[in-house]
Parts: C-alpha cells; structure tokens; sequence
C-alpha cells in the first residue's frame, strides 16, 4: 500500500505517445468501455502487460522450476474469466487490453442491462448503487471474479422513457 504522502504510479506511459494510430486506439478504447481518462486505461494496460512478462519469464525456465508459478498464474487469471478453462501460458501471451477491460464492474453493469450506457453504468457504481453479494462497491474498475458476476445487483430502480 505504501505511505499515503508517496503515492506512486500503477502504470507506464506508452513508448510513442503522440503516434496518430495509438490515440485513435486509444480513444476508440476510452469511448466503447466508458473509461474516464486514459491514465485508467494505462493502468490496465500495464496490468496486462505484468501478466505477459511474468508468462514469458516462465516458459524461458524448465518445466520442473515453473509448475507452481504457472499454476499460480492460470488459476488467477481462470477465476478472473479472463482465460478459459484449461489454458496454457501461451493463452497468457494471446490476451488483448480488451479481455482485461470487458472484466471490469462498469463493462459487466452496462452489458447485463442494469444501466443504458457504459458512463451511467459508472455514474451507478460510483454512487453506490450496484452490490455485489450484497455488499455495495464504489470502484468501476473492479475486476469481478467469475463467482461473483451472477450477483451483481442494481439497488435502484431506473426509469424508462415513454415515447
């Protein structure tokens, strides 16, 4: 966690930053998952990116040395449903930012139907107003683990608009 007056970054800034395509990719990104700013995104992305060289670094070593890591690792990544069942560490080095961002409590909220845009979906979680398991959760980037996806709930009710 850390001292609170030294708050260190949780993600890396892009090697070419002001590349056209990147920004169009980006943005594009920003705008289907309803993310704030693109620091969220980077953190995300560094995420994976930690996934993809720790999957690296074990399929470098001899299988005796890497069984515990790598099944430490598919057994993390499985309960997150972000690979399926029976996956490899090669599985590991397929996955996109997108896999890692459709796990997310605002993308789940938004694609169960509990709210009409991605950007009301995280107007709901911030506010307080979707549980999981009954326990309220204020962070949209939490990352909801395959036992828990079933019981996200809404706890209020949203109007519909008559036409």
């Amino acid at each position: 966690m850390g001292d609170p007056k030294r708050q260190r970054k949780k993600y890396q800034s892009p090697r070419f930053p002001w590349s056209k395509s990147e920004m169009d990719a980006e943005l594009r990104l920003l705008g289907v998952y309803g993310l704030r700013n693109k620091r969220e995104l980077r953190i995300h992305h560094s995420m994976l990116s930690k996934y993809r060289t720790l999957a690296r670094k074990l399929l470098a070593q001899p299988s005796e040395e890497r069984a515990v890591s790598e099944k430490q690792i598919l057994s993390k990544l499985t309960f997150l449903r972000v690979i399926p069942e029976n996956s490899s560490l090669d599985d590991i080095l397929d996955l996109s930012i997108e896999s890692i961002l459709q796990r997310r409590l605002q993308t789940l909220v938004f694609a169960k139907g509990l709210s009409k845009t991605s950007q009301q979906a995280r107007q709901l979680i911030t506010h307080g107003h979707i549980a999981i398991q009954g326990k309220s959760v204020t962070s949209p980037s939490y990352m909801v683990k395959s036992d828990e996806e079933q019981d996200i709930k809404c706890l209020i009710t949203i109007p519909v608009e008559q036409s």
